[in-house]
């Protein structure tokens, strides 16, 4: 009973959508209106506030991570079913019609919080290909192709699972940017959608 009840707890948490809370408080109107229509970090850099953008970045990735650390309280497999459920959260917010973001930050977020060396190889790996390709996208599918290859590898196949799940549906919700990357027609980092 415990462990649904933090998996519902964590859900809410995933729901809080701060890329259109903090546009809003900006005085942006929302962020759904603009650019690919996300409320993701990527879409609130098409504003031209760098700012907001990053405060987004690390508010959807530490919803992920505090979610994770919160669950270690009730022990095991708490903070793997909320790392799954903060992360269905986002995606799904039942504050926006169960339409929300695509969830990389918060998928990041949850990798650092359930195991740290992964996150951060997933982390580098998105740096990595952004700095060379200049494409959110290309960088999520990459950082989130690697994090449940880098947990198995090392040993935590439970986790490996769950980054395996997760990393399933970044790449369902990121199939329309996977068919303009073959096209040719994806727009770069800080570009209009």
């Amino acid at each position: 009973m415990m462990v649904l009840l933090v998996c519902v707890l964590a859900y809410f948490l995933g729901s809080v959508p701060f890329g259109l809370l903090l546009t809003r408080f900006a005085g942006l109107g929302d962020i759904r209106a603009i650019g690919s229509g996300n409320i993701g970090a990527t879409n609130v850099l098409r504003t031209g506030r760098k700012g907001l953008a990053l405060a987004t970045l690390v508010l959807d990735g530490f919803k992920g991570t505090l979610a994770v650390f919160l669950a270690r309280h009730f022990g095991y497999p708490a903070p793997l079913c909320a790392g799954f459920a903060v992360f269905l959260g986002h995606l799904f917010p039942v504050w926006l019609g169960f339409k929300g973001g695509k969830g990389v930050a918060t998928g990041l977020g949850v990798f650092l919080g359930e195991f740290f060396p992964a996150g951060i190889l997933a982390c580098v790996t998105w740096l990595g290909v952004a700095f060379v390709f200049r494409y959110s996208s290309l960088s999520a599918l990459a950082a989130f192709a690697v994090a449940p290859v880098a947990a198995l590898v090392l040993g935590r196949w439970e986790v490996g699972v769950l980054f395996g799940l997760i990393a399933t549906l970044v790449f369902w919700k990121h199939a329309g940017n996977i068919a303009r990357l073959r096209a040719g027609t994806e727009p770069r980092i800080g570009k209009a959608a």
